[in-house]
């Protein structure tokens, strides 16, 4: 079992470290294929107990040393230096092999112990000047989600922190794992961001009844050929409705969205089975293999046999 350590430093911010506590602190373990979800850790400075989490075991920053991935979330404070003992916790937990990762200002945490250093990295964009600014060794991308380094993860601010704990566990657990947790936590599993993202998508949540009936109907035909008119008809739409409608309720055009889904679909059976390219093309509707890998590297940025082996292995 995986195990996470939440650093709940003296100056953390309540909404990041929420969304910490909701995805690996909470037992979600019949979402797992594996059976098995997080051991959850929260650190203190002084192993004291949170005021946020009264409840909770808590260790001190030392056992850090000890997790799979250190969470460090948002910081109110950002012009001043942070607890040395923490900045000493989060070097010895990296150099152990430990995966640490930023919510949102707590990457000026991680700029400071110097993990950062010559590493891309994202923020919330009021900060991304200043972090640029106090650490000129970062690279500082403000117009991204979060960027996912093997080793060191940070994100930009509020649900974007949430975006990034999804990429945590859809990297630990697959696709079908971090499917279940959004629809629990009603919330798409992806958001497009600066690079390309290994995560599927859940069902709609906000879709009308009508509307998610044809796109539910369109998920289980994706072996065929399906025209636009084709989900109008099921949605009982004309064809410039559905297309004014799926804008409008699911940001896609409905031919971008048929896309969208033949890509999940991929992969989705890439994850969970053995079959070929070309069966695979086959049923999610891309007709070929040498059409499926075109499509699939655009969207995905690997191939097909590439996104297989990182995702089986």
């Amino acid at each position: 079992m995986l195990t996470v350590g939440l650093a709940l430093h003296e100056h953390a911010m309540l909404y990041e470290t929420s969304i910490a506590v909701e995805v690996f602190g909470v037992d979600r373990c019949d979402l797992s294929a594996t059976g098995e979800w997080y051991d959850f850790v929260v650190c203190t400075p002084d192993a004291s107990p949170s005021r946020w989490l009264p409840d909770t075991t808590t260790r001190g920053f030392s056992a850090l040393a000890e997790v799979d991935t250190v969470i460090v979330p948002s910081t109110r404070v950002i012009d001043r230096s942070p607890d040395p003992a923490l900045i000493d916790a989060l070097r010895t937990a990296h150099d152990a092999g430990a995966r640490i990762a930023a919510l949102c200002t707590g990457a000026f945490v991680l700029a400071a112990a110097g993990l950062l250093d010559g590493r891309a990295a994202a923020t919330h964009w009021m900060h991304a000047g200043e972090l640029a600014r106090r650490y000129p060794q970062v690279d500082v991308r403000p117009d991204v989600l979060y960027v996912a380094d093997t080793s060191v993860w940070t994100s930009a601010g509020k649900s974007a922190a949430l975006d990034l704990c999804l990429h945590l566990v859809h990297t630990d657990h697959g696709a079908a794992a971090v499917n279940g947790l959004a629809r629990r936590l009603v919330v798409p599993s992806h958001r497009t961001g600066g690079q390309a993202q290994f995560i599927a998508s859940p069902p709609d949540p906000l879709v009308s009844d009508r509307l998610g009936a044809a796109l539910d109907w369109a998920r289980a035909h994706l072996d065929r050929p399906i025209a636009v008119s084709d989900l109008a008809r099921e949605a009982r739409l004309s064809t410039r409705q559905l297309a004014r409608r799926m804008v409008g309720e699911v940001s896609s055009t409905p031919l971008e969205w048929l896309q969208h889904q033949r890509i999940l679909r991929a992969q989705d059976l890439l994850e969970r089975t053995d079959a070929s390219i070309e069966q695979i093309a086959a049923r999610c509707g891309m007709g070929t293999a040498t059409t499926l890998r075109r499509h699939f590297h655009r969207v995905v940025g690997v191939s097909p046999t590439v996104y297989r082996t990182s995702f089986r292995s």
